[in-house]
């Protein structure tokens, strides 16, 4: 049989394509999302990184105590309409396929940032800056939502079975690489620049230029191809068949997978409800999205506002820290598809509970303390992080994949993530800044529940999940 990478039009990209060219296809379709997904995190993080000067911008300076809660409360909303992007751009993922999703999100995170970037002061409009920057985050979460569930998806089904856990950890690479890029445009703005420049319109060049490098990954993704997984579940659909009638596991290409149909057709997959997956797959992105959050987004500002640590030796902490995390998620992806996905998610869950105290207790006006405990807490978030899109694909069946991820998904992280900065921001305020790290905490213990709950699937063929 000759396997050929489809549309989902159920048109092979390349007729008559061979396995290998098929599999050079996904490769470079692989690469086209990562580099979407880094850019548009990279968006969404330089909202985090510059919100002391957007909270002073477009919102009343009289007040900045109230200015930076009310950044973070949009940055809040902005999550709150996730769940509805991952339910509306999951159920056309499911429909349409991968790929038109892809391209639809990316252009509504760029037209989003051009939006950020151009807006007018709270001096000069009044409370209209606050509301269009609201508008903005309104798009971005909604594309945010569709994006995620759809990458998390494309990612797992296009990767090789017995290395899902190592393809799959890129996905949360994008999202610690977009807080990278963030901090790093962040460091040298500040090093470059006066306060009084950056907070002039310093603060608009990370949103005017992630759009501009929003065309290239576009053109990228545009040349995209869909999943062999999605394209067995389009043609079964298509023919009122099996997925088997369309790609047999018997007779899929073992260098894809890795696995040989024995492996297969021996296992035996253990149940799991509808209802109790999207659950479980909720509790374990809790755990995941408040820890990320609070170390990736909220913990510079963090630093600078209640520790008086130097802006610009904040940021390059962080990025150095993101280092650590960067290479940690492949390391905990590569371990779990080894030793299995349940071990290394103990590792993350109970890690955390056990750290979340000492760690933001130990941060005080020196950047080397910032950069040391964010660096362990990223190392212990890796472990869990990295292995989200691997978990969520050998949970949910093909056909309600991208939109079941979307919902359990993108709902978590508007609850535990979205909310998570200003939570932490709140307790400082009522001088109760342990209650956050309690919060941190329980998430975390949601997480510990999932994983024991969870079946053990580490390398199962995805067109046998049901």
């Amino acid at each position: 049989m000759t396997t050929t990478a489809h549309t989902s039009a159920g048109r092979p990209p390349v007729p008559g394509a061979s396995p290998s060219e098929a599999r050079r296809a996904q490769r470079k379709s692989f690469f086209a999302s990562i580099v979407g997904q880094l850019l548009e995190w990279y968006e969404w993080s330089a909202y985090a990184v510059f919100a002391p000067y957007i909270a002073a911008a477009l919102f009343n300076p009289a007040d900045t105590v109230s200015g930076l809660l009310a950044t973070f409360g949009v940055f809040a909303i902005g999550f709150l309409f996730r769940p509805l992007g991952g339910i509306v751009f999951g159920r056309i993922a499911d429909r349409r396929g991968r790929r038109f999703v892809l391209v639809t999100t990316m252009l509504l995170m760029a037209s989003a940032s051009v939006l950020i970037g151009l807006l007018p002061t709270f001096t000069s409009i009044g409370i209209a800056a606050s509301l269009l920057l609201l508008l903005a985050r309104i798009v971005q979460g909604f594309a945010h939502g569709g994006e995620s569930a759809t990458a998390n998806s494309y990612i797992a089904e296009i990767a090789p079975a017995r290395s899902r856990g190592l393809w799959g950890s890129a996905v949360f690479m994008t999202i610690f690489g977009g807080a990278f890029l963030a901090f790093i445009l962040g460091g040298v703005i500040t090093g470059v620049l006066t306060e009084p420049e950056v907070q002039s319109w310093g603060w608009r060049i990370p949103f005017l230029l992630g759009a501009v490098l929003a065309v290239v990954a576009l053109w990228l993704r545009v040349g995209m191809v869909e999943s062999d997984v999605f394209a067995a579940e389009d043609d079964e659909t298509e023919a009122g068949g099996t997925a088997e009638a369309a790609a047999p596991a018997a007779e899929r290409d073992p260098a894809q997978d890795g696995l040989g149909a024995e492996h297969f057709s021996a296992r035996t997959l253990s149940p799991l409800s509808p209802a109790l997956s999207l659950v479980l797959i909720f509790f374990l992105v809790s755990g995941v999205a408040a820890s990320n959050y609070t170390w990736t987004s909220y913990v510079s500002t963090y630093a600078q506002t209640q520790e008086g640590m130097d802006p610009n030796g904040a940021y390059w902490s962080l990025v150095a820290a993101l280092v650590v995390g960067l290479a940690s998620l492949p390391f905990w992806g590569w371990v779990s598809d080894r030793v299995g996905r349940k071990p290394v998610l103990y590792v993350f869950a109970i890690g955390l509970i056990v750290t979340v105290f000492p760690l933001m207790g130990f941060i005080d006006h020196r950047p080397w303390t910032l950069f040391v405990s964010t660096s362990i807490a990223l190392f212990l978030l890796s472990a869990g992080a990295g292995l989200l899109a691997s978990v969520m694909a050998e949970t949910f069946p093909t056909s309600s994949r991208t939109a079941s991820i979307g919902f359990a998904y993108s709902l978590a992280t508007a609850v535990f993530g979205g909310t998570t900065p200003y939570v932490n921001q709140l307790a400082v305020k009522w001088d109760v800044p342990w209650a956050s790290n309690l919060f941190i905490a329980f998430a975390a213990a949601l997480a510990l529940w999932a994983a024991w709950r969870l079946p053990e699937r580490k390398g199962i063929d995805l067109t046998i999940v049901r």
